[in-house]
C-alpha cells in the first residue's frame, strides 16, 4: 500500500513482482527462516525476475520476458527477503538523472522538484518516500551513491565480484565502458544496519553456490564496527 502511495506522488515504480503471497506462505512453513525473513525487497529495473521484463528503460527490451530469477534475486529469497517491486531507472541507465520514455520522470520525494538521481534513482525515492525499507541497486560510477545522497539515504557500492552481478551481456552501457569499470550491485536503505544486515546475507553459501566466482568470503562484522578514530583536528572542526 505505502509503495503504491509513493509511486502515485513520485512514478518510482515499474513493476509489481507477481507471487508475493505465495512466497510469503512458502516461507512460515520453512524450518529455517533465514536473515530477511518476512523482509519486503524492491528492486532495480535491469536486476532479472522470473516472469518479469527488465527493461533498461529501453523498447527493443520490452518483449524480452525472463526464464529465472538472478543470481541475487534466488539469494534474497532463500534468505526469506520477498522481492516485491521492480523500480525506475534513466535510458540505458548512464545518467545521474531518472526518467526513460517508456516509465517517464521520477521525482524526488523530498522535493519533486528535484531529480532523485540516478541510475538507482527509483530506489533512492521509493525508499526515501517510505515504500521500501531495503532495496538492492547498482553501480558503476555512482548508480547507488548519488541517489542515495539526493534522497537522503545510506547506500554501499561493494568491492567488485563481491556479489554476483547480472551477465555482460544484459548490460546496456556503451561497450567499451564496461571492461574499465566494475558495476556492481548493492543494497540501499535508511540506514547504516540495514545496509550491513543485507550484506550478511547475500553473502552466504547460497550465494557461493550458485556462482562459484564469487569469492566464498562471508561478511566480517568486525570491519564494520572497527571504524577509524577521528583525528583531533578533525573532531575539532566538527565540534566548531
Amino acid at each position: 500500500g505505502e509503495a503504491l502511495e509513493v509511486n502515485r506522488e513520485v512514478n518510482c515504480v515499474t513493476d509489481f513482482i507477481h507471487g508475493c503471497e505465495d512466497q510469503l506462505q512458502k516461507l512460515k512453513k520453512q524450518k529455517e527462516k533465514g536473515l530477511l525473513y518476512g523482509i519486503p525487497i524492491s528492486i532495480k529495473d535491469h536486476i532479472n525476475c522470473k516472469g518479469h521484463v527488465s527493461s533498461g528503460g529501453m523498447v527493443k527490451y520490452l518483449g524480452q520476458v525472463k526464464e529465472e530469477d538472478s543470481v541475487v534475486v534466488q539469494v534474497l529469497k532463500h534468505q526469506g527477503g520477498i522481492p516485491f517491486v521492480k523500480t525506475n531507472i534513466p535510458q540505458s541507465m548512464i545518467n545521474y538523472d531518472c526518467s526513460n520514455l517508456i516509465f517517464g520522470q521520477t521525482l524526488n520525494p523530498l522535493n519533486p522538484q528535484k531529480s532523485p538521481g540516478g541510475s538507482s534513482g527509483g530506489e533512492g525515492a521509493l525508499i526515501a518516500g517510505g515504500g521500501s525499507i531495503l532495496g538492492i541497486g547498482s553501480d558503476v560510477a555512482g548508480s547507488i551513491r548519488l541517489p542515495s545522497s539526493f534522497c537522503g539515504l545510506c547506500g554501499l557500492k561493494p568491492t567488485g565480484n563481491r556479489i554476483r552481478y547480472i551477465p555482460a551481456s544484459a548490460l546496456f552501457f556503451h561497450p567499451l565502458c564496461v571492461p574499465h569499470m566494475t558495476g556492481m550491485l548493492g543494497p540501499m536503505a535508511r540506514d547504516v544496519d540495514s545496509l550491513a544486515l543485507c550484506m550478511k546475507a547475500l553473502l552466504c553459501q547460497e550465494m557461493f553456490q550458485l556462482d562459484p566466482t564469487v569469492p566464498p568470503i562471508p561478511f566480517n562484522e568486525q570491519v564494520r564496527l572497527r571504524g577509524t578514530p577521528m583525528s583531533p583536528a578533525t573532531k575539532y572542526n566538527l565540534q566548531r
